[in-house]
């Protein structure tokens, strides 16, 4: 085993850390935009709730 090899080895490990580390990124970013979402869709009910029980008038409109 040369120098070379060593080399391209330690290169091969590097890319295959850098990608592992961009797959979990990745995959922690869609979790994050899973959950803003859902908190977002529960804040919007949350409001409409709070909104149709403040003022019953609204909804006979």
């Amino acid at each position: 085993m040369n120098v070379d090899d060593v080399v391209a080895e330690k290169i091969a490990a590097a890319r295959a850390r850098a990608e592992a580390t961009k797959r979990r990124r990745a995959a922690l970013a869609a979790a994050r935009q899973r959950g803003l979402a859902a908190r977002h869709a529960q804040k919007l009910a949350r409001l409409r709730a709070q909104e149709s029980s403040a003022d019953p008038e609204k909804e006979n409109q």
